[in-house]
């Protein structure tokens, strides 16, 4: 009898929830970016980041974005305390590219207990992020610190190739 009784309460729990959120306006644009078979590389970055702003220089961003004109690249200004990321990315040749998409998250807050602290379901624990995606699916995941521009063009060149899953 117990059994059935918590069987019936779990089905009315099931009806009764509420159906699953539509993800938020900016996940849903970024979701679409990434969605097609071309790689895309997802950056999570803030003006503020001293990590972020050594990935900046004249062998960073803009070279490897010029060096992969097949790839799609956002840029994804979180945790940026209100700052305007566009000075920044000006100062290190970035913006006017193409196959650059740069993006804002609504929520400046860096405080642990407020910021953002997953995108597309997966965590963002550290600034600079970097992922790799194709076909929709996560390839490859730098989570913490300054990408490594060698370490990142071998996964953008094995995120080319056909994987079996």
């Amino acid at each position: 009898m117990f059994r059935f009784a918590a069987l019936l309460a779990l089905c009315a729990a099931v009806l009764r929830a509420e159906p699953a959120a539509a993800p938020a306006p900016l996940e849903a644009e970024v979701s679409a970016l990434i969605a097609g078979p071309q790689v895309t590389i997802v950056h999570f970055w803030a003006p503020w980041c001293p990590n972020c702003k050594a990935e900046m220089g004249p062998d960073g961003w803009a070279k490897f974005i010029a060096d992969n004109p097949d790839v799609k690249f956002v840029f994804l200004n979180i945790w940026h305390k209100g700052q305007d990321p566009l000075p920044k990315l000006a100062a290190a040749g970035l913006g006017a590219q193409p196959n650059l998409t740069l993006l804002t998250h609504p929520n400046p807050s860096r405080l642990q207990a407020e910021r953002v602290n997953s995108f597309l379901g997966l965590p963002i624990t550290w600034l600079p992020t970097t992922w790799v995606f194709r076909d929709g699916k996560l390839r490859f995941a730098l989570n913490y610190g300054e990408v490594r521009f060698g370490l990142l063009q071998q996964f953008v060149n094995d995120s080319r190739e056909k994987w079996d899953r």
